[in-house]
């Protein structure tokens, strides 16, 4: 059985909700077992990220998902904490070969989603992994409404985690967790 984790920030429960549909899709995997892992702030201790039980469980998976909300243009910083936590796993090698992605939600169209993906590619890249992007076409359904292909990107604004965001976007990141726990199911056979 090949598993697939998600970890991500979220501060106010919109990447949350997509990191959830995202798992939605990869459960829907035949011999796919997900992990939903927040990145928690009292993990972080003097701008430290500090929890090892969480990067043994990413250590144990066959993929890994990155997720956060783009803040000025870039991660949040409790996910850039996590990253930089994550140095003795690129030392070592540890998640060499293991299948990416990566997801970001920010209040405008654009909002510089781009640089959050980018980042997240950059951090698979130098753990030496496999990235896969969203394949979707941009679709009048609103599926891959922002018209990403490097991951997936969902718009809020202030409206609450339980509106936003919208359908669209969550039948995006589903699609997206199903396409990336397809490949890590390939590559676990």
């Amino acid at each position: 059985m090949a598993t697939l984790s998600i970890v991500y920030f979220s501060g106010s429960g919109h990447t949350t909700k997509l990191a959830e549909a995202i798992q939605k899709g990869a459960a829907a995997v035949a011999g796919v077992k997900t992990n939903l892992i927040a990145i928690n702030g009292e993990d972080i201790l003097k701008g430290r990220y500090t929890n090892e039980d969480v990067l043994k469980r990413l250590d144990a998976s066959d993929a890994i998902i990155f997720g956060s909300p783009t803040y000025m243009g870039g991660p949040a910083a409790q996910f850039k904490a996590f990253a930089d936590a994550t140095g003795g796993r690129w030392f070592t090698s540890a998640w060499r070969d293991k299948i990416a992605g990566g997801f970001t939600v920010s209040g405008s169209p654009s909002g510089d989603k781009l640089n959050t993906l980018h980042y997240f590619h950059t951090l698979a890249m130098q753990h030496g992994m496999i990235w896969v992007g969203q394949a979707e076409m941009r679709q009048p359904n609103g599926i891959n409404q922002l018209g990403s292909n490097s991951g997936v990107m969902a718009q809020t604004g202030q409206e609450p985690p339980e509106t936003a965001p919208n359908e669209g976007d969550k039948r995006t990141g589903e699609l997206f967790g199903k396409r990336v726990a397809e490949f890590a199911a390939k590559l676990k056979n």
